[in-house]
């Protein structure tokens, strides 16, 4: 429960029709197993108590008492334990007969939410035994307890408000207007779904579909728990095909024919962070549905749900194809406009041999192709100085000559040394200074060169040297269109990996690989015994380490604690907690102390949900202080450290 995880189960339960003494024993046994795995809210399907296929049988007096005595004793069974529990029966009250989800808490009947819509199409025929349920919530009297009845209920939990839950059931959810989209509206960030969804050709695809949809509309979690095995089959046949979904994406899933309980950990903090920056979520203006309280404790949830260390790169190969090829498309669709718009005749990358300029130069290519204009207008200007290697340079020139792009070599050592001299710097000192007058007499030089051929410079500075503020103010940091500004480095470098897997030339593709091979440098520093002596990941961490720190600052506002918590979840035999708190707290500290140079960045493309545009996605004041996020992480430290 701490820092917003509530671990929650969708379970299917072995039942015999019509036999409530039977699946109201294996009802309290799979509590008593949830309970133990550690679930706060769980779910169990559509009529469970009798089983959903019973037809005329929910007539017999016999049948409804039953139910309702088992109602009591699986309330009763709860007490003690941890857990909002939900269970489907069929439920008479004055005179009709209602499909039900009873909410269950510490021995008692919190409310019976009302099933709102009822089919009778098909192999459906509710209506034959049910009635609709009321529009508004009521009390009702049962075995002399009032208790609130209706569609909507709102169950909130106590010491943890942003917990709220609410109830559908089985058709609610495939209704032109669910229910659960009031209950979002007026808070609840969890819906359960307790369902009866018989098994048909291609339904499976489908019902997957509409709770992933269902729960990115509302921005919440949902928990769907559906009839399996035990169902009569003389017209149907039931797969329990359990579902938890939170904001368009499947955690959890069963095998379907196969009666058993899912679990994972849905974040309410991350759908409340999402609600809040979603200004087409509309909450309720007036709130007008039934809350009811529940106990549960506050305490630590074990992760088990996943947390991909990569966030910016699909696992799935084919996956990340697709998206590598669509990136490269938005890139060159960018590039291209801004070509077209300023009339230039040539676009100018400064071309360093590192995987930044690479992709910059790559994306050049697609835009002039999408042009119709000839290649040899990319000018690629190779500009060695003090720390250039020779493995890095020819990278540069020979992936240039086979672009087709005009390469350029222009060395700039000579005009550093001059400028040390003017600025009565000693070259002997390889101080900030020494490194930073490299990177913008470089900057210079393209500019130049631009009005030299009639063109703009293209960025090639990545979203993470961005996040990181590793980049030279008024050197690299600055162009007249960056292609790169959205792409965290871990995605650059499988871009550029995608492209040289998929081109047909041999030599193109093996240099691309042999950069990929390179170590991350800005190449500032003299070599050593010629090989690159400054490593970028050795001075401000690993880029894979950033890039998940980044993704969850920026797109769900996770502080700095619950970050590291995940990270030590993520990263687990790849880093130690050490390493991983200590490059937290620099990204941390450096990303305050470098908005600054994000808040006057150049123009650049947008391609993912998370973006450090000062005109877009990410506007914080250049002077914003860091103490919170510091303060809140150092809770955490590391013993050892």
């Amino acid at each position: 429960m701490n820092q917003g995880f509530v671990k929650v189960a969708a379970v299917t339960p072995d039942i015999r029709v019509a036999d409530v003494a039977y699946n109201t024993e294996n009802i309290c046994r799979m509590i008593d197993e949830t309970i133990k795995e550690g679930a706060k809210i769980v779910v169990f399907p559509e009529l469970c108590v009798t089983g959903y296929t019973c037809s005329d049988l929910f007539t017999q007096d016999i049948l409804l008492q039953d139910a309702r005595k088992a109602l009591f004793q699986i309330a009763e069974h709860t007490t003690g334990k941890d857990a909002l529990i939900f269970v489907g029966l069929p439920l008479a009250v004055d005179g009709e007969l209602y499909n039900v989800a009873a909410a269950l808490n510490q021995g008692r009947i919190l409310g019976l939410t009302t099933k709102s819509f009822l089919p009778n199409y098909g192999e459906f025929y509710e209506m034959r035994q049910f009635r609709r349920g009321p529009k508004k919530a009521r009390m009702i009297c049962l075995n002399g307890r009032e208790i609130p009845f209706g569609p909507q209920l709102l169950f909130v939990a106590e010491g943890m408000e942003e917990l709220i839950v609410s109830a559908e059931i089985c058709e609610d959810v495939w209704s032109p207007i669910p229910p659960s989209i009031q209950a979002a509206r007026e808070g609840a960030t969890v819906i359960v779904n307790c369902s009866a969804s018989d098994e048909t050709i291609g339904k499976a695809s489908y019902r997957r579909s509409l709770i992933e949809g269902q729960s990115a509309r509302l921005i919440c979690g949902y928990i769907y728990a559906n009839a399996g095995e035990g169902e009569s089959t003389t017209d149907l046949v039931f797969g329990g095909h359990n579902i938890i979904a939170e904001n368009g994406t499947t955690l959890a899933k069963s095998k379907r024919f196969e009666n058993s309980a899912i679990y994972t950990e849905i974040d309410v903090r991350r759908l409340l962070s999402e609600r809040r920056k979603n200004t087409t979520f509309q909450a309720a203006e007036e709130k007008t549905l039934m809350r009811i309280p529940f106990e549960i404790r506050k305490e630590e949830t074990k992760l088990t749900r996943p947390f991909p260390s990569r966030p910016f790169v699909p696992s799935v190969m084919s996956e990340r194809a697709k998206r590598c090829e669509e990136i490269l498309t938005i890139q060159a669709m960018g590039l291209k406009k801004r070509l077209a718009h300023a009339h230039a005749k040539s676009a100018v990358v400064g071309i360093s041999g590192g995987l930044d300029s690479t992709l910059a130069l790559l994306v050049s290519a697609k835009a002039f192709d999408a042009l119709g204009m000839d290649r040899k207008g990319i000018v690629a200007v190779t500009m060695p100085c003090f720390g250039t290697t020779d493995r890095t340079y020819q990278n540069a020139c020979k992936m240039s000559q086979k672009l087709g792009a005009t390469l350029r070599e222009i060395p700039v050592g000579a005009a550093v040394e001059q400028h040390f001299k003017d600025i009565g710097h000693n070259p002997e000192d390889h101080s900030v200074t020494y490194e930073n007058s490299q990177a913008r007499e470089r900057t210079q030089v393209l500019m130049d060169v631009a009005n030299q051929a009639g063109g703009i410079v293209i960025g090639t500075g990545d979203m993470s040297e961005l996040a990181l503020g590793w980049a030279t103010y008024n050197g690299d940091h600055m162009s007249m269109y960056g292609v790169n500004a959205s792409v965290p480095k871990t995605l650059v470098r499988h871009l550029v990996h995608y492209y040289a897997d998929t081109c047909e030339d041999e030599e193109l593709k093996n240099v691309l690989y042999d950069v990929l091979d390179t170590p991350v440098s800005p190449e500032l520093l003299p070599p050593k015994d010629g090989e690159i002596a400054q490593k970028t990941e050795d001075l401000v961490g690993p880029y894979e380490l950033h890039d998940f720190y980044l993704y969850y600052l920026l797109r769900f506002g996770y502080e700095p604690s619950k970050i590291y918590r995940i990270a030590r979840y993520a990263f687990a035999g790849e880093y130690d907690d050490a390493t991983i708190y200590k490059w937290l707290y620099t990204f941390c500290r450096r990303f305050f102390m470098q908005q600054f140079k994000r808040s006057c960045l150049p123009d650049g493309p947008k391609v993912g949900t998370v973006a450090l545009s000062p005109r877009g996605d990410w506007r914080m004041p250049s002077d914003a202080c860091a103490t919170g996020w510091l303060r809140d992480l150092e809770q955490v430290k590391p013993a050892e450290m």
